[in-house]
């Protein structure tokens, strides 16, 4: 789990908005997503790791995903909410 002070002062890159946790529903949608294949990053890669924790904006359009409890706050790296709908 990413550290409550590191989230503090986490943004994202693009947009400059503040990070949040993805909540669980969210985190869900992205991963039946990701085991269908059917989920690309920015870059335009095909996501293929399931997520157990995952940071949003606070507009809740852009999602940055966080491996081995560390967030992955690059913009190619980043993921549509859009996509998953």
């Amino acid at each position: 789990m990413v550290d409550e002070e590191l989230l503090s002062i986490l943004a994202c890159p693009q947009s400059q908005q503040p990070l949040m946790r993805a909540n669980q529903e969210t985190l869900d949608r992205l991963n039946v997503a990701i085991s269908t294949g059917n989920l690309t990053n920015k870059k335009g890669s095909t996501v293929t790791e399931a997520l157990l924790e995952a940071l949003i904006t606070e507009d809740g359009s852009t999602l940055y995903p966080v491996r081995e409890e560390i967030p992955v706050v690059l913009i190619e790296e980043s993921i549509s909410i859009t996509e998953i709908t």
